[in-house]
């Protein structure tokens, strides 16, 4: 629930930010062409893109989560989520060893049965609990993609 709350400031924040921004890009855009001042104008054409991409990042990051967050459900109503304890720290942290020492056991999973989005979600997991978060999005970007053809009619 923690976590949701967070997203939902960040996101808010966020889209407080976009507001203002666009509201200036719109407002450079319009005086500079209302005055004839063209490098206003460009200027404020250019500050547009920022919202709109701020836009995209914030969707796509959004639409990732919840589609994680989908498969952590599913993978739990299964039983299929991971048991093994993993020490963390006083912040909440996973214990980097403990990750590590995890990671051969799902790697061969997803070796074993590389189309299994189920052993991609839990390879996901074992490279959070390692600490390397860019394989551990990857991980839940590739499960998303093979549940999703799973799902797919052939």
């Amino acid at each position: 629930m923690r976590l949701r709350v967070g997203v939902a400031v960040m996101t808010a924040l966020l889209l407080l930010y976009i507001l203002v921004v666009g509201q200036k890009a719109v407002s450079a855009l319009s005086i500079g062409i209302s005055t004839g001042e063209p490098i206003l104008a460009v200027m404020g054409g250019a500050m547009i893109v920022l919202p709109l991409i701020a836009l995209w990042g914030l969707g796509r990051e959004l639409l990732f989560g919840w589609r994680a967050e989908r498969l952590a459900r599913r993978l739990e109503s299964e039983g299929g989520l991971p048991t093994e304890e993993v020490s963390t720290s006083p912040s909440g942290r996973p214990a980097r060893s403990d990750g590590e020492a995890l990671f051969p056991t799902y790697r061969a999973e997803v070796e074993a049965d590389e189309t299994d989005w189920r052993a991609w979600y839990r390879l996901s997991l074992a490279y959070a609990a390692a600490g390397d978060t860019k394989r551990a999005r990857s991980a839940v970007r590739e499960a998303i993609r093979r549940e999703r053809a799973a799902q797919s009619p052939v």
